[in-house]
């Protein structure tokens, strides 16, 4: 007689009204056949749709608006990671209206959809704004990107704690008059187009089994990077794009910054084996992204 342990003999779960800690073999079907999820599926057949990019366009950072990415084929692009502009009169910033502000990025991620292949992955990182009041950009975002047609993945809370400052935001100083939140975190917004998979390819997957236990949470904790040491008024680290790509790509597939600023996500895509490609409108950072990517550039072929 076999023993309970054979995992031949292992009994799936269901969920339950309180939940169920095993995740082995776990038959979901009841929750999503709920009225819960009525209105989110997706009932339509998919097509696969990719198209090859010509080489001459890869590696490559344009200085011109992502509104119109006119020299990327639609369906062609395997992951997005950005971090948009905050608009709030930052160097690299204009002074938009918050409408004409979420108009522009509506606009570029609107076009990213038509660039993405089919299962296509963006990665939005974002902090939400101000206390009077608060500005939760991040809930303006999820919305339009809904609205586009995106299928939304989840989110990660990055925790810059350790590299947070240890002053505090004051407001009404050890009074409930109006004590004011600091946040010490950000958002990465993940989408998908159309369906939740990439179709099954013969790429390498370059994440290691230690790294994905850890990043498939939700929380990361890492430290931010200075603007200083960069020559940018905000970037992010090279951990954040670096983690995102090891997750959500094959080796050699072509990532995309729409609002690539220092180059810190085709930096990491290029060390990373896969191939580039950047927009920015501002002459200045995109000498400073070229300049970053130079020395790898130089170095003979990674792939």
């Amino acid at each position: 007689m076999g023993n309970g342990n054979n995992k031949y003999n292992r009994i799936g779960t269901k969920t339950s009204s309180f939940g169920i800690s095993g995740r082995i073999n776990h038959d979901s079907t009841e929750f999503y056949d709920s009225k819960m999820y009525e209105e989110f599926h997706n009932k339509k057949e998919i097509q696969y749709k990719e198209n090859k990019i010509s080489t001459d366009e890869l590696n490559k950072i344009y200085c011109t608006s992502s509104e119109k990415m006119e020299e990327i084929p639609d369906s062609s692009i395997h992951l997005v990671i950005t971090s948009p502009p905050y608009n709030v009169k930052k160097d690299y910033d204009e002074d938009l209206s918050f409408t004409e502000y979420r108009y522009l990025l509506k606009s570029v991620f609107f076009e990213t959809y038509k660039k993405l292949v089919t299962g296509g992955r963006v990665c939005i990182n974002i902090a939400n704004l101000g206390r009077k009041p608060y500005i939760p950009l991040h809930s303006y975002i999820i919305e339009d990107m809904h609205s586009i047609g995106f299928l939304m993945r989840g989110e990660i809370i990055w925790n810059k704690a350790s590299s947070a400052s240890p002053s505090c935001a004051w407001g009404s100083w050890l009074s409930a008059s109006n004590p004011v939140l600091r946040d010490i975190h950000e958002y990465i917004l993940i989408f998908s187009k159309e369906q939740f998979n990439r179709r099954k390819i013969k790429k390498k997957n370059t994440i290691q089994k230690e790294q994905f236990l850890e990043w498939t949470k939700s929380i990361w904790t890492f430290p931010a990077v200075s603007a200083k040491s960069i020559g940018h008024p905000a970037p992010f680290p090279e951990e954040l794009p670096y983690r995102l790509i090891q997750l959500y790509s094959f080796e050699g597939d072509v990532i995309l910054d729409p609002f690539c600023g220092s180059g810190t996500t085709c930096l990491s895509a290029y060390k990373s084996k896969r191939k580039y490609i950047g927009y920015d409108n501002n002459k200045d950072y995109v000498e400073l992204a070229n300049k970053r990517l130079e020395p790898f550039l130089l170095q003979k072929e990674l792939f």
